[in-house]
C-alpha cells in the first residue's frame, strides 16, 4: 500500500504564489502517473495537472500558463508550482499517484488526504 502526504497548502492574495509538494511511501513496485487534483465547495473533484514518470504533462485549461508540475523519482515526489493564484483557484487540493510500469496494468490507485489553497481577493 501507498500513502500520500501534501503539504504547501496556505491562504495567499490574488496574484501570489504556492507551491504544493506530495511525497509517496511504502510498499510500491514504480509510480508511474503523479496527478494533481481539486475541489472547490459545491463542484466536482477536476484534474488540475498531470505527469508521468517519464516527464509528459498535461494541464487543465484554466491553469495553463501559471501552474507548473514536476516530479523527482528518485523521491517518489510530485511537486505544483501555482503562480499568478486567483481566488477561483481556491480549493482542497488532491495528489494522486498510481503504482505501475508504463504500460503495465495499475498495481494501486492511491489519494492524499488533501491541502486547503485559498486566495483572497
Amino acid at each position: 500500500q501507498v500513502q500520500l502526504v501534501e503539504s504547501g497548502g496556505g491562504l495567499v492574495q490574488a496574484g501570489g504564489s504556492l507551491t504544493l509538494s506530495c511525497a509517496a511511501s511504502g510498499s510500491f513496485t514504480s509510480i508511474n502517473a503523479m496527478n494533481w487534483y481539486r475541489q472547490a465547495p459545491g463542484k466536482q473533484r477536476e484534474l488540475v495537472a498531470a505527469i508521468t514518470r517519464a516527464g509528459i504533462t498535461n494541464y487543465a485549461d484554466s491553469v495553463k500558463g501559471r501552474f507548473t508540475i514536476s516530479r523527482d523519482n528518485t523521491k517518489n515526489m510530485v511537486f505544483l508550482q501555482m503562480n499568478s493564484l486567483e481566488p477561483e483557484d481556491t480549493a482542497v487540493y488532491y495528489c494522486y499517484a498510481e503504482d505501475g510500469y508504463r504500460g503495465r496494468d495499475i498495481l494501486g490507485r492511491y489519494w492524499g488526504q488533501g491541502t486547503q489553497v485559498t486566495v483572497s481577493s
